[in-house]
């Protein structure tokens, strides 16, 4: 009987080194992911009546107001190749002008920084382009 204890014991022990590698293992997998977390857009818009262009900083789930417009990015990612760097949002944007239809937006859908013509943001007042993720 007392070898059987000491036996479950020693597994006991393993169990617990397992269990705590596996704990330690998240835990840095946690602040890898942390540390490359996104929280920061940056775009560019221009006003095709004035020729002026602005350049904003948006924080990620947040609404901005900007003239005319509300635009709010929900998710943003900078792609893992080094050689041709990509940048993909997904961005909602409002013309607040339009009464009848505020619950419709103007543009709803992902946008890239190097080709910003794929999905395009057809308003007649402004043009926006995706910039960075920070």
């Amino acid at each position: 009987m007392q070898k059987q204890l000491k036996k479950n014991t020693i597994l006991g022990k393993i169990k617990i080194k397992e269990i705590s590698f596996l704990i330690f293992s998240l835990f840095v997998f946690n602040i890898k992911s942390f540390a490359n977390e996104i929280s920061l857009v940056e775009i560019k818009i221009l006003d095709k009546i004035s020729s002026k262009t602005s350049q904003l900083s948006l924080n990620i789930g947040k609404e901005i107001k900007f003239e005319n417009l509300i635009i709010k990015v929900l998710k943003c990612k900078n792609s893992e190749f080094d050689d041709n760097p990509e940048v993909t949002a997904y961005m909602q944007v409002q013309d607040i002008t339009l009464k009848n239809n505020d619950k419709v937006f103007v543009f709803n859908g992902w946008t890239f920084s190097s080709s910003p013509s794929i999905t395009l943001f057809d308003h007649p007042v402004y043009d926006i382009w995706l910039i960075k993720c920070y």
